[in-house]
C-alpha cells in the first residue's frame, strides 16, 4: 500500500515514517501514467527526526501536530468566547486585547521551538503570523466590523450560547427564545360552491298548546339538495339537547321555485324547546352552510282571571287577580267598563322578580344560547298571578274583559279581533272577562229630630222613627240604633251603661221602625244585602214623654163697681202639659147645654165668663188637649163653677230691657210691683221642665218686691209666673205677669294656654312675663290666681276682657288659678292647666371642660404637672349666653422665694375656651375664677362659687456624653458588633431621647428617638439607617424625663465622632419592574470585586457569585426575583437590599385548539376562527391568511391583519379562502413573534401601556 498514488491535494507522507525501497517496479501499463513524488533524502530524514525536541519513539509526530493544532483550535475558540461577551456586554476591552497578544505571541513563538516537523519556520515567518493575529484580535476586542463578522457571530452563538438562569442553570437563551409552542394551531378554510340553509328566516313566532297541537318551521335551502338534515332541540325542562334528524319523507315535503334554487321544508314541531340547525349534508357529501339562529317554540300564553263574588259596593276594591301562565316578559291588554264608561288599560314587563332572559333587550342575538351555559329556565313557561285592586266608584255595572296577550317571544293571541265571518280569531271564554254589580252604599239619617228637638210622644204611644235615607230605593235592608232609657242617660246627656243595640229590617225605605220608650235612640248603622252604610248627623234623637196635661181652675165673681151685683165670673186656668192647649167646656143653663173650646197658648189664662143673659149658669170643664195628648178628659166636682166675683187687686212683673240670663246653681232675682193697700200677699210659680214650683209671699209692706228664687241646678228656660195678689181688703186677685229667662247650661272656665306646647316657660331673670289665659263664658272676667313660690300666700286678681288674655308677672315659681267670674257668674278653673311653671334662663356658669385630666381635692381641681417651658392650656366650659367675659386670677409660688399674684380676665364667643397656662418658671400655680357675667346677666358675686385650678411646673432634664469629643468606628450595614456610646442621663426615669448625627457633607441632621430608658446612664447604638459613609458627628438633640418634660440641647454642646466604613451596593441597570421569560436582568456592582450577590426567587434563598462588577441572569421561568443583600472582598458587611423584579410568562396563542383543521364553507358562507390566549390582558395579536398550499407550490402570503382581545378567546367570523396563521402575540407585558423582523431582542419586549 505504501506504493500507492496519492492525488496531488492529499496531505504528503510524513517524512521518515516510511522506508521507501531503492527502487520501485513500474505499474502495469495504462492510457494515463503517473509519475510518484520524489523520494526524501534518508540523510535529511535522519536530521528531522533527531533534531525535533520531543523524541518521535515517545510521541509521534503526527500526534504532536494533533496536539498543536488542538491547542491552537482551542485558543482561538476560547478568544471568540471572550469577544462573544463582549458582543453580549456591548463593549470593548484592552485587557482581553493584551491578553490575547500575549497568548497568541507564546503560542507562535514557542511553536517553532518544539521542531515538529511541518510545523517548523523561521522567526520571520512567526512574526507574520503574531502580526496577523494582534490585527484579528484587536479588531474583535475592539469590536471592529469585519467582513465575516455575521458568521462568526452565527458560530460563536452556536458554541458559547449559554447562560446562567435565574435558578443558577447554565441554558441556552435560544431553547427559551424561540418556543414554537407559544404560537400553535392553523385553520385552512376552503371556499366549496355556495349553498345555504336557514331556519325560520322570517323568525316568526310559535307556540304550542291544546288548540294548536303542532307548529311548522320552516326551513329554507339557496341552492342546494340536502340528503340530510340534523335539529338540535334544547328542552326548556331538563336543560338537554336532543339530535332530530329528519327522515326522507319530512324531506320530500317541501316547495321549491320554479328555477329550483330555493327549497323550503316545513318541520312539524309538537314539543317547546330551542331548535337549531345543527348539520346539513348535501348531494356533494359536504356540509352545506347553515345561518346559525335559534327559533323559539314555547307554550302559547293563556291567563284566567278570577274574583271573589260579583256583587260589590261602591268604593270597595276589585280584588281581581289575573292568571298568566307564558314565556316572561308577558303583556296584557284588557278593557274595563266601568258603568258604560270603556277604557284600555295594559301590563308590561310581567316577569317573576329577579328574572334574567336575553329577550329582554332592546335587539335579540340570534343564539339565545350563551356559550359553556345551557340554563333555560329563562324559557320555561312561568305562571305569574297578577293582583288587580282599583276602587270601583261609580256604582253600576263593571266589565274586566282580556283582549290581548303578549309573551317574549312574541306569540300574541287577540280576543277581541275578528275574522273575515265576524267570529272570534281566539274565543273568549268566561274565564277571560269577569263582571261586577257596584252597588250603591245606602245612607241614612234622622229628620226632624235633633238634640236640639226632642221628639214628644205621648206617654204609652209609639211613633215612628223618623229616618230619611238619601237613596229610596234602597230595598230590603236592616237598620241597626243604639237606645238608652232616659234614666240612665249620663250628666251629659250621652248614653249610659244600660244602652241596647236594636235591629230593625225592612222591605223599602218606607217601613220605620215604631219607637215607644222614652229614651235616647241614636242611629248605629244601616245594610242591604250587599253592602254596609253609612249613618249622617243627625243620628241621634230624645223620645220624651211629657206629663198629661191637667188643669186646675179657681174663679171668682165678677161685681159690677157700681151696684156691687155680681156680672160674670173671672175664671183662672192652670195647665200643665205641652202648650198649645184647647180647652173644651159645658155651660148648663135653664134652656140646656152648649159646648165650647178656647185656646191657651200658655200654661196659665184667664178666662172672663159675662153671659148676656140673666140667669144661673153652670160651668163644666170637660176636657183638655196639648200639642202631645188629644181629647184627654177631665173630672171632678172641683171643675164645676159658679158665677162668684170679688174686688181685685193687681201686680206685675218689672222686666229689665235686656233679656235676663241667670248662672247655673246660682239663684236669679226679679223686681214686683204692687198695686193696691198694704200688706200685701204674693203668690208665685217657677215652670221649669214641665215641673211647676208655687211660692207664697205675706206680709209685704212695699210696692216694690224682689222675688229671689233657689239655686238652680239645671240650664234651659225658666218662666217665672206671678198666680195671685191679695191687699188689705182680703180680695184675692188672679194676675196673668209672666217672664222668661235662661239659665247657662255651663260655668265659665279658666286655664292657662301654652307656650310652645307646654305649661312652662324659661325667662330672663326679674324681666316681665306675659302668661297666656284660656278663657269661656262672657267677658270681663275675674280672675285670681297665686304663687305657690311664694311664703306669703298673697292672692293676686286680674280683670281680662278677652277669651283668650293674659297676666303678666315679673317672679319666677309655679302659677295656680284660684277662682273666676265672668261679668255675672262665677267659674271653676281646668284642673288639668291650672298651673303654669316660669323658670328662669340659667345664670351663666364657669366649668372644667375636662374633668377626666383634673382630680378634684375639695373646693379645688388638681391639673396634671405640666414642664418647665412647655405650652399648656386649661379648657374651661362657659355655659349661659354668650358673648362671656370672664375675670381670674393667677398665684406663683416657685420652689424658693415669695409668691407672685397676676390679675387677668379675657372675652369669649363660643361656650368652650382655652386659657394658656403659665410654665415659664417652675412652681405650683392657683388659678382663680372669680367672676363671670354673659349676654344676659351680669356678674352677682352671690351667685358665684369661685372655681380653683391648681397645677405644678416641673424643672427640665438634662443628659450628657461621658466621653465627649471620642470617635468610634461603624459599617454602614453591620447588624451586629457595633460600637456603643455612653450618655449620662439627670432627671426622673425613665427617659427618652432623640439624638442628631449629622454628616460632615451634609447641612442636615437624622434624628434617631429613644424610648423607655430606665437608668440614668444608657449606652447607645446609633441605628444603620442613618449611617451614610464618611464622618459623622453625635450629638444630643431632645431628653425627656418621666414628668413628660424634656429640654434640647443648644448649639455647640459636646458631640462625639462616628467613621462609617464603604460597603458594596448593587443597582440595576434597567429601572423597568416587569421582565419576560427569555429576558436578561442586568446589574452593576460597586465595592471590591469578587462579589456575592443574596437573591429569593419564588421563595427560595439562593447564592451567586460574580468576578467583576456586572451580574446578569436570564429569566427562565416566570416568578419573583428579589436581589435581598450583596457583599464584596474588600469588606465584611453584608449589605442589605430589597430590588425586586417580576418575571412574567410569555404570551401564547392557539388557533383552532393547536390542530391544523381544515374547515369547508360554501360561496358567501363564514367560518369561525377560535383564538384562544394565555397571558394577561389586553392580547395584541397579528394573523396571516396564506393561500391554501397545493403539492409542489410554496403557499404565499395574501394579507396580515391585527387585532385586539380584552378576553381570553376571540372568535373571527371569516367567508375567504385561505390558510389562517398567528404570527405575532402580545399581552400587557410580553410579545413573541414567529417573524424574523429584527435581532433577537425584538422578539420579546416589555409592553408599554
Amino acid at each position: 500500500m505504501n506504493g500507492t498514488p496519492r492525488l496531488r491535494s492529499s496531505y504528503p507522507t510524513t517524512p521518515g515514517s516510511v522506508q521507501r525501497p531503492a527502487q520501485q517496479s513500474s505499474p502495469p501499463t495504462s492510457s494515463k501514467t503517473r509519475s510518484p513524488l520524489p523520494t526524501v533524502p534518508a540523510a535529511s530524514l535522519a536530521t528531522s527526526s533527531s533534531d525535533s525536541l520531543i523524541p518521535d519513539n515517545l510521541v509521534s509526530h503526527p500526534t504532536q501536530r494533533l496536539y498543536a493544532t488542538s491547542a491552537y483550535a482551542i485558543l482561538l475558540v476560547w478568544c471568540l468566547y471572550d469577544w462573544w461577551k463582549l458582543v453580549e456586554d456591548d463593549t470593548t476591552s484592552m485587557g482581553l486585547f493584551l491578553k490575547w497578544n500575549c497568548i497568541f505571541a507564546i503560542y507562535t513563538y514557542g511553536l517553532p521551538q518544539l521542531q515538529i516537523p511541518w510545523l517548523e519556520w523561521t522567526s520571520a515567518m512567526s512574526s507574520v503570523i503574531f502580526c496577523c493575529h494582534a490585527i484579528l484580535t484587536g479588531m474583535l476586542m475592539f469590536r471592529v466590523p469585519l467582513p465575516i463578522e455575521g458568521w462568526l457571530l452565527f458560530f460563536t452563538k452556536t458554541l458559547f450560547d449559554r447562560e446562567l438562569s435565574v435558578l443558577e442553570n447554565s441554558v441556552r437563551p435560544a431553547r427559551i427564545l424561540h418556543n414554537s409552542s407559544l404560537i400553535m394551531g392553523k385553520q385552512i378554510i376552503n371556499i366549496l360552491p355556495e349553498g345555504t340553509a336557514t331556519m325560520n328566516p322570517e323568525a316568526s313566532p310559535f307556540c304550542v298548546d291544546n288548540t294548536h297541537p303542532s307548529v311548522s318551521i320552516p326551513i329554507r335551502f339557496n341552492q342546494t339538495s340536502p340528503i340530510h338534515v340534523e335539529l338540535l332541540r334544547f328542552d326548556f325542562d331538563t336543560n338537554t339537547n336532543e339530535t332530530i334528524v329528519l327522515s326522507s319523507k319530512e324531506r320530500k315535503r317541501r316547495y321549491e321555485d320554479k328555477e329550483h334554487t330555493l327549497a323550503v321544508i316545513s318541520y312539524i314541531a309538537k314539543k317547546p324547546g330551542i331548535y337549531r340547525l345543527h348539520k346539513i349534508i348535501d348531494e356533494s357529501k359536504l356540509e352545506v352552510q347553515r345561518r346559525i339562529s335559534d327559533t323559539l317554540v314555547v307554550k302559547c300564553p293563556r291567563v284566567t282571571v278570577t274574583a271573589a263574588g260579583t256583587d260589590k259596593c261602591v268604593g270597595d276594591l276589585s280584588d281581581l287577580t289575573m292568571e298568566i301562565e307564558g314565556t316572561p316578559p308577558l303583556k296584557i291588554v284588557y278593557t274595563r267598563t266601568a258603568h258604560k264608561e270603556e277604557s284600555i288599560h295594559h301590563f308590561q314587563s310581567i316577569q317573576p322578580e329577579n328574572f334574567a332572559s336575553p329577550l329582554l333587550g332592546s335587539t335579540r342575538a340570534s343564539t339565545l344560547i350563551v356559550p359553556g351555559s345551557q340554563d333555560l329556565s329563562w324559557a320555561r313557561t312561568q305562571r305569574i298571578k297578577v293582583p288587580l285592586n282599583e276602587s270601583m266608584t261609580p256604582g253600576g255595572l263593571w266589565m274586566y274583559s282580556i283582549d290581548e296577550i303578549h309573551d317574549a317571544v312574541g306569540n300574541v293571541h287577540n280576543f277581541s279581533a275578528r275574522g273575515e265571518d265576524g267570529e272570534h280569531v281566539y274565543p273568549r271564554g268566561s274565564h277571560l272577562q269577569h263582571g261586577f254589580s257596584v252597588h250603591e252604599r245606602p245612607l241614612a239619617q234622622l229628620r226632624g229630630c235633633d238634640s236640639r228637638i226632642p221628639l214628644m210622644v205621648a206617654s204609652g204611644k209609639s211613633a215612628q222613627l223618623p229616618v230619611n235615607y238619601v237613596y229610596p230605593k234602597l230595598g230590603p235592608h236592616t237598620l241597626t240604633w243604639k237606645f238608652s232609657p232616659k234614666d240612665t242617660l249620663t250628666a251629659s246627656g250621652d248614653h249610659g251603661d244600660a244602652a241596647i243595640v236594636e235591629e230593625f229590617s225592612a222591605k223599602t225605605t218606607e217601613n220605620t221602625p215604631t219607637i215607644r220608650e222614652p229614651g235616647l235612640y241614636t242611629l248605629l248603622g244601616v245594610k242591604n244585602k250587599h253592602c254596609a252604610g253609612e249613618i249622617r248627623e243627625p243620628a241621634s234623637c230624645l223620645l220624651l214623654n211629657p206629663p198629661e196635661p191637667s188643669l186646675s181652675i179657681s174663679s171668682e165673681n165678677i161685681n159690677d163697681k157700681c151696684a156691687g151685683n155680681s156680672i160674670g165670673l173671672l175664671v183662672d186656668l192652670d195647665l200643665i202639659g205641652t202648650p198649645p192647649f184647647v180647652v173644651r167646656y159645658e155651660i148648663i143653663t135653664k134652656q140646656g147645654a152648649n159646648f165650647t173650646e178656647i185656646e191657651v197658648d200658655g200654661l196659665r189664662h184667664q178666662l172672663e165668663l159675662k153671659p148676656k143673659d140673666a140667669g144661673h149658669f153652670t160651668y163644666r170643664f170637660t176636657s183638655i188637649d196639648d200639642a202631645v195628648y188629644k181629647g184627654h178628659q177631665l173630672k171632678g166636682s172641683d171643675l164645676v163653677l159658679e158665677q162668684d166675683v170679688k174686688p181685685p187687686a193687681s201686680a206685675y212683673l218689672r222686666k229689665p230691657p235686656w233679656p235676663i240670663d241667670g248662672c247655673i246653681e246660682q239663684p236669679v232675682e226679679m223686681n214686683v210691683e204692687l198695686l193696691g193697700e198694704q200688706p200685701f200677699t204674693l203668690e208665685y210659680e217657677l215652670v221649669h221642665g214641665g215641673t211647676r214650683k208655687k211660692s207664697k209671699v205675706k206680709d209685704i209692706y212695699s210696692d216694690l218686691y224682689r222675688i229671689k228664687t233657689d239655686q238652680l241646678d239645671r240650664g234651659g228656660e225658666y218662666s217665672l209666673a206671678l198666680a195671685s195678689v191679695q191687699d188689705k181688703t182680703g180680695c184675692k186677685i188672679f194676675l196673668n205677669s209672666e217672664s222668661k229667662f235662661t239659665v247657662r247650661h255651663q260655668r265659665p272656665k279658666a286655664s292657662f294656654g301654652h307656650i310652645e306646647g307646654k305649661h312652662k316657660t324659661t325667662e330672663i331673670e326679674g324681666s316681665p312675663i306675659t302668661l297666656p289665659l284660656r278663657l269661656t263664658g262672657r267677658a270681663p272676667w275675674t280672675i285670681e290666681y297665686r304663687n305657690l313660690n311664694d311664703t306669703s300666700e298673697k292672692i293676686y286678681s286680674h280683670v281680662a276682657k278677652f277669651n283668650n288674655d293674659f297676666i303678666k308677672i315679673n317672679e319666677g315659681g309655679v302659677y295656680e288659678l284660684l277662682r273666676i267670674t265672668d261679668d255675672k257668674c262665677p267659674g271653676t278653673v281646668d284642673p288639668l292647666a291650672a298651673k303654669f311653671e316660669v323658670d328662669w334662663l340659667p345664670r351663666p356658669q364657669l366649668k372644667v371642660a375636662d374633668t377626666a385630666v383634673l382630680i378634684q381635692e375639695g373646693d379645688k381641681y388638681r391639673k396634671r404637672e405640666i414642664c418647665e417651658g412647655d405650652i399648656d392650656a386649661l379648657e374651661v366650659n362657659l355655659i349661659g349666653s354668650p358673648p362671656y367675659r370672664v375675670k381670674y386670677k393667677v398665684r406663683h409660688k416657685p420652689q424658693h422665694g415669695s409668691a407672685t399674684i397676676i390679675n387677668k380676665d379675657f372675652d369669649a364667643a363660643l361656650g368652650l375656651s382655652t386659657i394658656a397656662m403659665e410654665t415659664r418658671q417652675a412652681g405650683i400655680y392657683d388659678y382663680t375664677f372669680s367672676e363671670l357675667s354673659d349676654a344676659l346677666y351680669e356678674h352677682d358675686p352671690k351667685k358665684m362659687t369661685p372655681l380653683v385650678v391648681e397645677q405644678k411646673v416641673n424643672r427640665k432634664p438634662s443628659a450628657t456624653f461621658i466621653k465627649p469629643g471620642q470617635s468610634y468606628k461603624y459599617c454602614k450595614e453591620e447588624l451586629a458588633g457595633d460600637e456603643v456610646i455612653p450618655i449620662k442621663l439627670e432627671g426622673s426615669p425613665p427617659f427618652s431621647l432623640e439624638i442628631d448625627i449629622k454628616h460632615q457633607s451634609s447641612s442636615r441632621p437624622e434624628t434617631v428617638k429613644i424610648a423607655n430608658i430606665e437608668t440614668n446612664y444608657y449606652d447607645f447604638r446609633i441605628p444603620h439607617r442613618v449611617l451614610s459613609l464618611g464622618v459623622h458627628h453625635v450629638s444630643v438633640r431632645k431628653v425627656r424625663d418621666s414628668n413628660g418634660c424634656q429640654q434640647k440641647t443648644e448649639y455647640g454642646a459636646p458631640n462625639v465622632q462616628v467613621q462609617v466604613y464603604d460597603v458594596p451596593t448593587i443597582y440595576p441597570l434597567e429601572a423597568r419592574v416587569d421582565y419576560c421569560v427569555g429576558e436578561r436582568i442586568s446589574y452593576t456592582l460597586s465595592g471590591t470585586a469578587p462579589f456575592e450577590i443574596f437573591y429569593n426567587f419564588e421563595g427560595v434563598q439562593r447564592k451567586a457569585k460574580s468576578a467583576n462588577t456586572n451580574f446578569r441572569r436570564i429569566a427562565e421561568k416566570p416568578g419573583t426575583f428579589t436581589i435581598t443583600a450583596v457583599s464584596d472582598k474588600a469588606s465584611d458587611c453584608k449589605a442589605s437590599t430589597a430590588i425586586t423584579k417580576i418575571i412574567h410568562e410569555m404570551p401564547s396563542v392557539k388557533i383552532s385548539k393547536g390542530r391544523q383543521v381544515e374547515v369547508d364553507i360554501h360561496e358567501g358562507g363564514e367560518a369561525q376562527i377560535l383564538f384562544e390566549f394565555w397571558g394577561t390582558p389586553p392580547f395584541e395579536f397579528t394573523y396571516t391568511r396564506s393561500t391554501n398550499a397545493k403539492k409542489g407550490q410554496k403557499s404565499k402570503v395574501l394579507e396580515t391583519r391585527h387585532e385586539v382581545s380584552e378576553e381570553y378567546s376571540r372568535v373571527i367570523q371569516s367567508s375567504q379562502e385561505g390558510t389562517y396563521e398567528v404570527v405575532a402575540i402580545k399581552d400587557k407585558f410580553c410579545s413573541f413573534s414567529t417573524q424574523a423582523l429584527g435581532s433577537k431582542k425584538s422578539n420579546q419586549k416589555l409592553l408599554q401601556f
